[in-house]
């Protein structure tokens, strides 16, 4: 996906593009192309991002290890500030106090907008933070031969070298 040149949006009719989606994002990992629509429009001040699109990913449980499938549905937008002197900021300091108002996102105004990152962005913050493969995934338990307490399975090749070394 091309990065859109952002003052070429003036030119285009009602300074919108609206860019179909049927393709892998770079650096996400998906079984399937990302489907949908992105539309960016030029607010003359802003941009204005839309984004309506799905994948299916293959995710990790966090209970049981075991891998599955999830769908996700992305239906966001957001408005990205266009500033003269975005780019200007490359030598600030590691540490700096910001005021509130400084916390969003800006492009300069002669710049590039990248929709391949920003859509990689939105998947990202749409992951499920608690990655469970089902209402009824249960931790898995085995029993250990040493003695009747119950052992995680993920923890039984320690347990078998646990037993190979002298007491």
């Amino acid at each position: 996906m091309d990065a859109i040149y952002i003052p070429h949006l003036l030119k285009a009719t009602d300074h919108k593009r609206i860019i179909p989606l049927d393709d892998f994002i770079p650096g996400l990992e998906t079984l399937t192309p990302v489907r949908g629509k992105l539309a960016v429009r030029h607010g003359g001040t802003f941009l204005d991002v839309f984004v309506q699109a799905e994948t299916i990913v293959t995710l990790t449980c966090d209970r049981c290890l075991q891998q599955y499938n999830h769908r996700i549905h992305l239906q966001t937008s957001e408005i990205i500030w266009l500033d003269e002197n975005a780019d200007q900021d490359k030598n600030i300091p590691l540490e700096r106090e910001v005021a509130i108002e400084d916390l969003s996102e800006t492009l300069a105004s002669d710049g590039y907008f990248a929709p391949d990152t920003w859509l990689y962005e939105q998947f990202t913050l749409t992951m499920p933070l608690q990655k469970l493969c089902g209402k009824d995934c249960q931790q898995p338990l085995t029993t250990t031969q040493t003695n009747d307490s119950l052992v995680d399975r993920r923890w039984s090749s320690l347990e078998a070298l646990k037993t190979q070394l002298p007491q």
